[in-house]
């Protein structure tokens, strides 16, 4: 091995360069900037404003979003349709507008077969509905001691006359002007009550039926947007994946996939639950001799496809009409009630929800809570299907990819839907 030579400088010293042409190490590091550069804030400050400007977009066109969501939703259902008609050698276009048609000529069909008992029963409703109010609060006044009498009301009638009559009079001999809104409050029946909270959560969470022509819109759009999905569902899931790059089109294909299923599963599961609780609804209050119960039961069933919420609303006016008889049978139709849903919880749910995602019922109720607060009655019925996409995508995305954790996506397959991606 031949020794070092000092004044070889090849090999004495670290070669700073590796040709004799190229630039210096040291000086490539000297060049390399510290902080953002000028097309980095431009590029970040024109993404910040797209959001905003997307958010903002969002907030102030929600009810149409939202439509569109429903659309989209129903569209998956009428997909699944289509999917069968295609065997039969049906062209697509066909099949999907052949559905969407035969599903509401049925619905105009039976409209047109119960209308006549409908209407009666519309009008009958309305016009007892208010003294089944005032027979519940008398039976309250009555039962004043118990728990539901200090709620529905805070003092007997006498006793709140005699205080409404003692406030006044002294409010006038010592000129403190008109009696406060809590004294009002508690002079007025619980019938006026209940009306003028009834008619401030209507202009809140039905601000859009003030206006004919946005409800025929947004049916018109539901209409379209699940011809339009079920007729080619292909085209517009080969336009999402475009949006993301090609090293993550595969997942992205995959998670849109179990979204679809999912909701697909929860819309088909809904609409039979609601033709399942609409017809027993109607049975047991015929069997129990309550006033308007094919009225009570379809509203039950409409009612239906809003979860948790939907079958409480829907109870609450059967048990006031059932006090026109008696408190007993409203408390017969109360427990009646809780035991449709019992049975729904336990035996059909769980029997049509198979692939389906299981929510919690906590993260329901405050979805729902959320949605209904932010956007009103749209939002309440598009809690429940956009918080099972939000689940399909968090358990993918993040609990799979980013915790490494094996979980259930859908409740078909465990096994299956656990396997890392």
């Amino acid at each position: 091995m031949e020794p070092i030579r000092k004044d070889d400088d090849t090999l004495a010293r670290p070669a700073l360069t590796a040709s004799a042409d190229a630039t210096p190490l040291y000086t490539e590091r000297r060049r390399r900037s510290v902080g953002w550069r000028s097309k980095d804030v431009l590029r970040t400050a024109a993404l910040v404003m797209a959001m905003y400007i997307g958010v903002r977009l969002l907030w102030f066109a929600n009810p149409l979003f939202l439509t569109a969501f429903l659309g989209v939703l129903f569209g998956l259902a009428v997909s699944s349709g289509v999917d069968r008609l295609a065997r039969w050698r049906i062209p697509r276009g066909a099949g999907a507008a052949l559905i969407v048609l035969m599903f509401i000529g049925a619905l105009a069909g039976f409209g047109a077969w119960v209308a006549p008992t409908i209407r009666a029963q519309s009008v009958e409703l309305r016009r007892r509905l208010p003294e089944s109010i005032d027979r519940l609060e008398a039976w309250a006044n009555r039962h004043n001691g118990g728990i539901i009498g200090s709620i529905l009301t805070p003092a007997a009638p006498a006793a709140r006359r005699d205080s409404a009559q003692t406030t006044s009079a002294s409010r006038s001999a010592t000129g403190a002007g008109p009696p406060s809104p809590d004294d009002t409050t508690r002079a007025t029946p619980l019938r006026q009550r209940i009306s003028e909270q009834m008619s401030g959560a209507t202009r809140y969470l039905f601000p859009f039926l003030s206006s004919t022509f946005a409800v025929i819109g947004g049916i018109l759009i539901i209409i379209f947007l699940s011809i339009y999905i079920g007729a080619d569902p292909e085209l517009y899931h080969r336009g999402l994946m475009q949006l993301f790059p090609r090293r993550a089109r595969r997942r992205a294909g995959e998670v849109l996939s179990a979204m679809a299923t999912v909701l697909r599963r929860w819309l088909l599961t809904q609409l039979i639950a609601m033709l399942v609780i609409g017809s027993v609804t109607t049975i047991v209050l015929l069997l129990l001799g309550v006033k308007a119960a094919f009225a009570l039961g379809i509203l039950a069933g409409l009612l239906e496809f809003i979860p948790t919420v939907g079958p409480i609303l829907s109870a609450l006016p059967a048990i006031a009409m059932g006090f026109l008889d008696s408190p007993e049978k409203a408390l017969y139709v109360a427990f009646a009630f809780w035991g449709i849903q019992f049975a729904e919880n336990h035996l059909l749910i769980p029997l049509l929800m198979k692939g389906g995602v299981d929510a919690p019922p906590v993260l329901t109720i405050l979805s729902q809570a959320l949605m209904a607060l932010l956007f009103g009655f749209l939002g309440l019925m598009c809690a429940v299907p956009l918080l099972a996409a939000a689940m399909v995508a968090v358990k993918m995305l993040y609990v799979e990819a980013v915790v490494g954790e094996r979980v259930a996506v859908t409740n078909e397959n465990p096994a299956k839907d656990a396997a890392p991606a």
